[in-house]
């Protein structure tokens, strides 16, 4: 069943993903991206987990909640990641946000349907 939680949760997932996948293109092209090795396999580790768990929720497999825990922690270390370097790439600053909004998010569902905060 589809509820408000569901469909913010499934679009926080999404735009994460694209928030990643921006991110690891971009530092790609940073001057030294040897130094961004760290943050391009985290933004597309990250992106691949909330691809798939956007798929999951839009079919309503009964496991979502748990994958959303997951989600939500891989999300953080992205996050984490990003952060450390968002002062000087605007791309790991808005790939951060996306991150802790998208943790959030799974955090919340996981939460309303595992019964856990």
């Amino acid at each position: 069943m589809e509820t408000r939680n569901t469909i913010d949760c499934i679009e926080a997932c999404y735009d994460c993903a694209v928030a990643c996948e921006n991110c690891a293109s971009a530092c790609l092209h940073e001057p030294n991206p040897e130094r961004m090795i760290r943050c391009i396999e985290l933004d597309r580790q990250c992106a691949a987990m909330c691809r798939a768990v956007a798929e999951v929720m839009s079919v309503d497999v009964p496991q979502s909640a748990a994958m959303c825990q997951l989600c939500a922690e891989m999300c953080e270390l992205c996050a984490e990641e990003c952060a450390k370097h968002a002062a000087e790439m605007d791309h790991c600053r808005r790939c951060a946000e996306a991150c802790k909004t998208c943790a959030e998010e799974c955090r919340a569902f996981a939460g309303e349907h595992l019964g856990i905060q």
